[in-house]
């Protein structure tokens, strides 16, 4: 690859670092919003997370039109813009007007949600349609990069509250603003292949007569509520329920967590064309069930962490192996098909730790563990559907 498109790709790579921050910042203060003086429940909390979420949704479904209107590289700038913008809302909007909190944080995670929307959309088919033959290694790759990006979002912001303390948090997302900005302006000078694609209405009647493509998008919703479920409710289970500090709570809950699941997709790019993905999708998803259940009966706290971890590297393959698989599935299907995968991604992201913060409320973090294994158990028993011979 040209030294051109390699500045294209580290643009990309920065990219989803920028919506990890989105998605993973948020959850590193629940511990503070679930305390005095803002005193939100396990609901109100999970409720944050199906907003943030159900936002990408709704703008998933349409960063098409967007795209055919400004391209690829207009909505990536878009898309960093937003992002910014919702990150500084979020520190100073709860700083100016502390006795509406709950707006506030609602307002800042509408607006960055929609920049992460596009960027979730927009990113993965530039990384698709860049020069080169091993699409699949490069989707494992900078999907990576999502999660070294949430391990550095809930490392640096950890222990930036413990260095200046939890009443100055509202700091914190207006440093994490820099990132978007920065790289908005690198999306500005890249290098981007725009590709002419077919009309929407031909794309989209040929997929959703497909029975297959019905099956991605099962998969992506179940894919999206088992990696976040976990990493957003893992670093409140490890202080709540196994009674540890918050600091180190952050460290060995979210932060293990997006270090297993970034080193599995590592794995996974090295050894492309060397295994079947659909086969390693279903023996994962077993693992990840196993997690979700361990976590939830084991008494032992530190055999606890260790699963929570470990459940990382389980979801790993999930999101950009079903990306991967889907691209040479349909190999026309654009823009179209990853809006489509990316809004049933961000469904199950937005269903996934809302109902994991209904079940928590009335029961206990245990309960809603053992509930959430439903979504890698129904992955599971779909994808041995999907024809063998085109995946």
């Amino acid at each position: 690859m040209s030294a051109s498109y390699r500045s294209t790709k580290i643009a990309c790579f920065v990219g989803f670092v920028v919506q990890a921050i989105i998605n993973n910042f948020l959850p590193v203060l629940f511990i503070i919003f679930y305390s005095k003086p803002y005193n939100l429940n396990y609901e109100q909390l999970g409720r944050l997370l199906f907003i943030n979420f159900f936002v990408q949704l709704i703008v998933d479904a349409l960063t098409p039109v967007v795209v055919k209107k400004i391209g690829y590289r207009g909505a990536s700038v878009a898309c960093h813009a937003l992002a910014a913008t919702g990150l500084c809302m979020l520190g100073i909007l709860p700083w100016l007007f502390p006795s509406y909190i709950y707006t506030c944080l609602v307002a800042s995670i509408i607006v960055y949600a929609a920049g992460s929307g596009i960027i979730e959309v927009c990113i993965s088919p530039i990384v698709e349609m860049l020069p080169g033959d091993k699409k699949g290694a490069d989707m494992a790759f900078s999907h990576s990069f999502y999660c070294w990006g949430q391990m550095f979002t809930v490392l640096v912001s950890t222990l930036l509250i413990a260095v200046i303390g939890e009443n100055y948090w509202h700091i914190i997302p207006i440093i994490w603003a820099i990132i978007p900005l920065v790289n908005m302006f690198n999306f500005m000078r890249v290098p981007i292949v725009e590709v002419p694609e077919e009309s929407a209405g031909k794309t989209a009647k040929k997929l959703f007569k497909n029975r297959d493509f019905w099956i991605f998008i099962v998969v992506m919703v179940c894919a999206g509520a088992s990696e976040i479920t976990m990493a957003e409710w893992a670093s409140i289970f490890t202080q709540q329920a196994l009674g540890v500090s918050k600091t180190v709570g952050d460290l060995l809950g979210p932060c293990a967590f997006a270090v297993c699941m970034g080193s599995g997709r590592v794995i996974f790019g090295l050894l492309d064309g060397k295994f079947n993905p659909k086969r390693a999708l279903i023996i994962n998803n077993i693992l990840c069930v196993a997690c979700y259940v361990g976590v939830a009966i084991c008494n032992i706290n530190w055999l606890s962490l260790v699963v929570c971890a470990l459940c990382g590297f389980t979801v790993s393959l999930s999101w950009p192996g079903t990306y991967s698989m889907a691209a040479r599935h349909f190999t026309t299907g654009g823009t179209l098909m990853f809006s489509v995968l990316a809004l049933s991604g961000d469904l199950g992201c937005s269903m996934g730790p809302w109902i994991m913060g209904i079940v928590a409320n009335n029961t206990n973090l245990e309960t809603g563990f053992l509930v959430s294994a439903i979504f890698p158990a129904v992955m599971v028993a779909v994808l041995p559907f999907l024809r063998k011979e085109k995946c």
